[in-house]
C-alpha cells in the first residue's frame, strides 16, 4: 500500500519578497543599534577615561604660570596641550559676563572682571587642582580647573567674593553649593556687578535659572 505524501506548502513570489524583506530590515536594525550603543557608551567612555587619567597627573596639584588671560574665567597656562604650546582653562563652578564671545554682546561687568582677573593672575605661577567628579574637559576641549594662587587662595572663589562673577548653575562639582552661597553673599552686600545690575543684563542662562532672582536696588 502507497504511503501518501505530504504536500509541502508552497510560498508565493510575493510572500517570499515579504519575508527577505523583513529580514533584511531586522538585520539593518540590529547593526544600528549595535553601533549606535557603542558609539554612544563604549568609546565615548573609554576616551572620557583615558583623557581624564592624562589630565590628572599632567595637571591636578601642579604649578604653572599664566601667560594669558581670555577672559574673566578663561586663561592659558604654560603647558603644552594637544597642538598648541599652551593649555587653555576655564575656572570650574563660575562664569563672568562674556566680552570676547563673537556670538554675545559684550556683557555689563565684562571688561571689569577681565580687567580684575588680568592683575590679579598674569605673570603668575599657580597651582592647578580638577574635580575628581567629573570630566577634566568642557565641551570645547578646555581644562576645568580651580586655580589657587601663590598666597593661597582660589581665583574662583575670589571672583564671586568680590562680585565678578556668578556662580554657574548650569553644572554640577564639589563645590557647588559653596559657590552658590558666596555669590549670595556678595549679592546682598552690592558688591562689584551686583550693586547696579539690571536683570535684563544677566546672562541667559540665570535668567532662565532665576527668573525671579532679587537684585539690590
Amino acid at each position: 500500500m502507497k504511503r501518501e505524501s505530504k504536500a509541502i506548502p508552497v510560498l508565493s513570489r510575493r510572500t517570499k519578497k515579504a519575508i527577505i524583506g523583513f529580514l533584511i530590515i531586522a538585520v539593518a536594525l540590529l547593526v544600528w543599534f549595535d553601533r549606535s550603543y557603542l558609539s554612544n557608551n563604549w568609546p565615548q567612555n573609554q576616551t572620557n577615561t583615558q583623557k581624564n587619567t592624562a589630565d590628572f597627573a599632567k595637571y591636578h596639584g601642579n604649578t604653572f604660570t599664566v601667560i594669558n588671560v581670555v577672559d574673566g574665567d578663561t586663561l592659558d597656562i604654560d603647558a603644552d596641550d594637544e597642538q598648541s604650546d599652551s593649555t587653555r582653562i576655564r575656572l570650574w563652578g563660575i562664569d563672568t559676563p562674556e566680552t570676547k564671545n563673537p556670538n554675545t554682546p559684550k556683557m555689563y561687568f565684562g571688561a571689569e572682571a577681565s580687567s580684575f582677573t588680568t592683575k590679579l593672575i598674569l605673570g603668575k605661577q599657580v597651582h592647578i587642582y580638577l574635580d575628581e567628579q567629573n570630566n577634566t574637559r568642557g565641551k570645547y576641549g578646555r581644562l576645568l580647573a580651580y586655580v589657587q594662587l601663590p598666597d593661597g587662595r582660589f581665583l574662583n572663589e575670589i571672583l564671586l567674593n568680590e562680585g565678578f562673577a556668578y556662580a554657574d548653575l548650569r553644572f554640577k562639582h564639589s563645590l557647588y553649593y559653596k559657590y552658590q552661597q558666596l555669590e549670595s553673599a556678595a549679592r546682598s552686600q552690592g558688591k562689584g556687578l551686583w550693586g547696579h545690575v539690571r536683570h535684563e543684563q544677566l546672562p541667559a542662562w540665570l535668567q532662565r535659572e532665576k527668573p525671579q532672582l532679587l537684585l539690590k536696588k
